[in-house]
């Protein structure tokens, strides 16, 4: 364990106030990654945007590691560090500014409802844990509720572009569920911050040479909009979010302030109606609503 890592694992109790304040400042800084995308997809190609956020996020990660002489990461670290970088790093950005390309940021957050419940799962899974069956019972019904919505959004719509947008974000959902719950377990031994940073460290010499080779043509026709929300994206959904996310996981424990996380479709749905003007109706607040009383049910009779 790195100096860095056993200071935060020790120096804080498990329950502090401070873990559930960084916990809860990384959460209102995710909350407003869906409506910076869908700003940033309105100019840019989506999968420019994946790498060039992921690249600038890199490369301030780098500096810091360096700037504060963090040492590298243990060889059995590796495949983790991969794993966070795929699901956070690669695959949750790239799939949702694809998804944002059919369907709306108020609409996608509602699947995000979801997440809590994929990082419980993917927790269940890497860590071996056993739970109650009612755990189960809300986690389908929570499940059942956000798929049915989305399946009735798309239905009323009649088109099939929203399917293909929920089936985008349902999986965006899944690698960064797995993304979680792997940088959640990483934390323990490497530290919070540290684990983002080498992760995007990780992928940097991918992401830049990649943001190089697909420079977009026409960037002088980009607006301001879009490059506000490449910003966000960038320097506080990509890194900083996580910084405090982390940060807060290993300070009040895994389990505890990762709740937190089930305020954020709430703030997202916020976000977007008040930056992006889309209408947020109350079937979409009723089921999100819904969906967070099912996960913090499961989570407390986990």
């Amino acid at each position: 364990m790195t100096p860095s890592a056993q200071a935060a694992s020790t120096s804080t109790p498990v329950h502090s106030s401070q873990g559930w304040l960084n916990g809860l400042i990384g959460v209102v800084i995710f909350s407003g990654s869906l409506p910076a995308t869908r700003l940033a997809v309105l100019d840019l190609p989506p999968v420019w945007l994946t790498v060039a956020r992921a690249s600038i996020a890199g490369v301030l990660a780098l500096a810091v590691l360096l700037w504060c002489r963090q040492p590298r990461p243990a060889r059995s670290q590796m495949v983790s560090l991969a794993v966070v970088a795929v699901g956070v790093v690669l695959g949750f950005p790239l799939l949702t500014a694809l998804a944002l390309q059919h369907v709306p940021a108020a609409h996608s957050i509602v699947l995000v409802a979801l997440l809590p419940l994929c990082t419980a799962v993917c927790g269940v899974w890497r860590g071996g844990e056993r739970l109650r069956p009612a755990f189960w019972a809300l986690s389908l019904l929570g499940a059942a509720l956000v798929l049915g919505f989305a399946l009735w959004a798309a239905w009323q719509q009649g088109g099939e572009t929203s399917l293909v947008g929920d089936g985008l974000m349902l999986l965006a959902v899944a690698v960064c569920g797995l993304g979680y719950a792997e940088g959640a377990k990483l934390s323990r031994s490497l530290g919070g911050w540290q684990v983002i940073s080498w992760a995007l460290v990780l992928s940097l010499p991918v992401m830049l040479p990649l943001t190089l080779w697909l420079w977009p043509a026409d960037l002088g026709a980009v607006r301001a909009p879009a490059w506000w929300g490449l910003a966000y994206v960038a320097l506080f959904s990509m890194w900083l979010g996580f910084v405090f996310w982390y940060r807060g996981l290993a300070q009040g424990g895994i389990a505890a302030v990762g709740q937190l996380q089930l305020l954020q479709p709430l703030l997202g749905l916020a976000l977007a109606a008040w930056l992006l003007g889309e209408a947020v109706s109350p079937a979409m607040l009723a089921v999100t609503v819904a969906v967070i009383a099912c996960v913090a049910g499961a989570k407390r009779v986990a």
